[in-house]
């Protein structure tokens, strides 16, 4: 049996799942993790919040330094020790995948990690400075606590979009800017890799003839064109920015009114970076909340902004499900995933609502019945709509787990 830990880190929170897998056979779904933890900085500035259970029922909770390392040390600590041990030593984790956000032109799959891919991924930082520097933190506060014999792996969200075609990947901009790597890379392509596959299963099809439109829709928010299982289009760009709106991301906006506010408000780089990124979006139209489940409680308390994020969020969403409908030539599946994704019906029904036309229908009691990696069109449907949850760290230690088989 092959033992793999996953380190799914973000900027403000961070997954891991320790999985026991044959070493001969991989299954088709997502196995129960041994043990599985969450480390979240998000409510405070000076400690973090841990949150550990096994396959058992143990759980531990608690607050310790807010530093990386030190909390990712603790957390590893609790897989042999304590209440929530799941091995006896360290060494009987056979490797060790950790998600990482931006990989470049350079990485197109998945990679054993060594010197030279991580100084690639820290190259990399200034098109992913949330992200890639918690990828690094990972990977040496594992190698910290485990040394340096346990292999690790790199999974790249960017790599499911490295092969768009040009005309997807490429910028209407100077030519030389393409040459010095400014083009489309494309984001969360674990989950719509994961989610591609997830579906012809459940469908019952073989995944190289289907079209199907993955809706990743978090509080970063996607979509892919996927035919034949490869990525021929994506919402998201050079960066996480485009594309969508999101929680407190804007998705695309006109560059001219960035070119605008420096001219004529003064406003500097790190000041416009700040708004894009963290002010805009829900958060920023509503004034309530980056988050959906609170824009719905305002909506009903008849809060008029937030209805309006509400109805500008579905207005980008049936707009970019559009284009990728043009992309594909048709489509077969409609797939949401992600938090707003699989939790919020009366997201997927308004983006539905829009394609009627396409003879798309789905069953309003099957959409409000938490129906996770479920059907929900009705049966007439001539497009599927599938409500799948995605399964990130199972598809990172899947890609692990054909690294070790190919060593």
């Amino acid at each position: 049996m092959m033992k793999i830990l996953v380190l799914n880190a973000g900027s403000s929170s961070q997954k891991s799942c320790l999985y026991e897998i044959a070493d001969d056979v991989l299954p088709n779904h997502s196995p129960l993790p041994l043990w599985e933890a969450k480390v979240d900085w998000t409510h405070h500035s000076e400690f973090a919040e841990i949150e550990v259970k096994t396959v058992k029922g143990e759980t531990v909770q608690a607050e310790i330094s807010a530093d990386r390392a030190a909390a990712i040390a603790y957390l590893l600590n609790t897989l042999w020790s304590g209440s929530t041990q799941v091995i006896d030593q360290p060494s009987e984790i056979d490797a060790v995948g950790h998600r990482v956000v931006h990989g470049g032109q350079e990485y197109q799959q998945s990679v054993l990690i060594n010197q030279q891919v991580r100084e690639a991924i820290a190259q990399l930082i200034p098109l992913a400075p949330a992200h890639n520097p918690a990828n690094l933190e990972g990977i040496e506060a594992i190698e910290q606590t485990l040394g340096t014999q346990i292999p690790q792996v790199a999974v790249f969200d960017t790599a499911f979009h490295a092969q768009m075609p040009a005309a997807a990947a490429t910028y209407p901009i100077p030519y030389e800017w393409f040459e010095q790597g400014i083009r489309r890379y494309g984001f969360h392509g674990i989950s719509h890799q994961y989610c591609a596959e997830r579906a012809a299963y459940l469908l019952g099809r073989d995944l190289k003839d289907l079209r199907l439109i993955t809706c990743h829709l978090g509080n970063g928010c996607s979509l892919a064109a996927i035919r034949a299982g490869c990525s021929i289009d994506t919402t998201m760009g050079f960066t996480p920015l485009e594309g969508l709106m999101m929680g407190s991301r804007s998705g695309s906006v006109d560059p001219g009114i960035l070119i605008h506010l420096m001219r004529q408000a003064g406003y500097t780089i790190d000041q416009l970076d700040q708004m894009l990124n963290k002010e805009s979006g829900l958060k920023g139209v509503s004034g309530v909340s980056a988050d959906m489940r609170q824009i719905d409680q305002a909506i009903a308390q008849g809060n008029p902004r937030a209805q309006l994020a509400f109805d500008i969020y579905v207005h980008r969403l049936r707009s970019s499900i559009g284009a990728m409908l043009a992309s594909l030539g048709g489509v077969d599946a409609l797939i949401f995933t992600a938090g707003v994704g699989e939790n919020s019906a009366a997201i997927r029904a308004a983006a539905c609502e829009g394609f009627s036309f396409l003879g798309l229908n789905i069953d309003a009691e099957k959409n409000t019945q938490s129906p996770a990696d479920q059907d929900i069109a009705t049966v007439d449907s001539k497009v599927r709509v599938l409500v799948i949850h995605t399964e990130e760290d199972w598809a990172i230690a899947q890609q692990c787990w054909h690294l070790l088989k190919q060593a």
